[in-house]
């Protein structure tokens, strides 16, 4: 019993990282990173999953890699990460609303605290994706070249086992 409920669960959390982390392509957040997560765990239970997490993997790494190679990019990653956590806490703290404010007061910082500490998470999460990004690939050329490499790789088994 207790292996089935495990079961269950993993696959539960699984479905729902890869969820949230398809709407995180769009939204704030780590998008690439929890379809990885939610593949991985799937992937202890589905052949199919395991068949395709490592094209995913590897599309993650790519992105970091990328996400550091210039200090603009740097800089502008670090201050939406920034951004996301001053939001969060404008969020919790929940000022009045202004006089300029022509919607209903209903639209004003919808959520509420929830809002606001899923905002705090995704921007510490995100700075600490930069400070690995940083540490990993900025420049280490052949970081980037290896990453490269197992993606080509992984694309060339991914397509002999579909053909």
């Amino acid at each position: 019993m207790i292996s089935a409920t495990k079961r269950i669960a993993l696959e539960v959390i699984g479905w729902l990282l890869v969820v949230a982390g398809i709407a995180a392509l769009v939204l704030p957040g780590p998008g690439l990173l929890m379809i990885f997560g939610g593949m991985a765990i799937l992937s202890q239970q589905y052949e199919w999953a395991e068949r395709r997490l490592a094209p995913i993997k590897y599309r993650a790494l790519k992105g970091a890699a990328e996400s550091v190679e210039t200090w603009p990019r740097i800089l502008m990653s670090s201050t939406l990460a920034v951004g996301l956590v001053a939001c969060g806490a404008v969020w919790i703290v929940r000022p009045d609303m202004p006089d300029w404010w022509w919607f209903s007061e209903t639209w004003w910082l919808p959520g509420g605290m929830v809002t606001g500490i899923t905002q705090i998470a995704s921007g510490v999460v995100a700075m600490a994706l930069i400070v690995y990004s940083f540490r990993r690939f900025h420049n280490k050329p052949e970081a980037v070249a290896e990453i490269e490499a197992e993606i080509k790789e992984a694309d060339a088994e991914f397509r002999e086992l579909h053909d």
